[in-house]
């Protein structure tokens, strides 16, 4: 559904495996995937690569191209989405700006560290206006300062845009998201608005991370 989503689970719950089926980047073993637009119209097979195309898509092992530097890495995630050269050169510097990477254009995307490269990933997802923007585990390696200039990108993406956001963290679920979906062991626990998921948790907790804490917590036991 449009708006902000964090699909929220502890490791090995199924979620990069879940965004992997929602990006079409792999298909199911058993079972099907029905993919459909925002107006709830059946994507059919001969339309999956329109719809990759409108799919901004961060893997949890994202690594960069071997070669390219940090500008020419997001100018080559624009041009895989389908961008005029024209747009990605356009884009493409605002991208980096937008991850604070601005000042590093020039250097080998191979050269960053981890978290560096991690913001890199999510620059070239975001170059272009996807309609369906997933990120599995954004905030991995980043710092407390880098995982708000996340959560400002977050807040900034249109609310009419598909985002979904996978965490095995209660800290990254803020006030950015607009629904929770907790997901163990491969099956949905929950699903609902931030509002209503951290109703679940004791009246007495006031404060609004205990409660995202305290509510996961019910779902998820053994796991807090």
């Amino acid at each position: 559904m449009p708006g902000r989503t964090a699909l929220l689970g502890p490791n090995g719950a199924g979620k990069s495996t879940l965004l992997s089926l929602m990006a079409s980047v792999n298909s199911p073993s058993a079972g099907t995937v029905e993919l459909s637009t925002p107006r709830g119209k059946r994507i059919s097979s001969r339309q999956l690569s329109k719809y990759r195309r409108s799919v901004a898509w961060l893997p949890q092992d994202f690594a960069p191209v071997s070669g390219l530097s940090v500008l020419e890495h997001v100018w080559y995630a624009g041009w895989l989405k389908g961008m005029s050269r024209s747009a990605v050169k356009e884009a493409a510097p605002t991208a980096l700006a937008s991850v604070g990477l601005e000042a590093l254009s020039a250097k080998k995307a191979t050269e960053l560290s981890g978290g560096q490269q991690r913001r890199l990933g999510i620059a070239g997802a975001l170059i272009h206006r996807a309609s369906v923007v997933l990120l599995d585990e954004p905030t991995a390696g980043l710092d407390p300062g880098q995982r708000d200039r996340f959560r400002q990108i977050l807040a900034s993406l249109d609310d009419d845009q598909i985002t979904v956001v996978s965490t095995h963290q209660t800290e990254d679920i803020d006030g950015s998201f607009d629904y929770v979906v907790v997901l163990v062991d491969g099956a949905v626990r929950f699903s609902g608005t931030v509002g209503d998921f951290m109703a679940v948790a004791p009246s007495s907790a006031v404060d609004p991370r205990d409660r995202v804490r305290l509510a996961y917590a019910t779902f998820v036991e053994g796991e807090i």
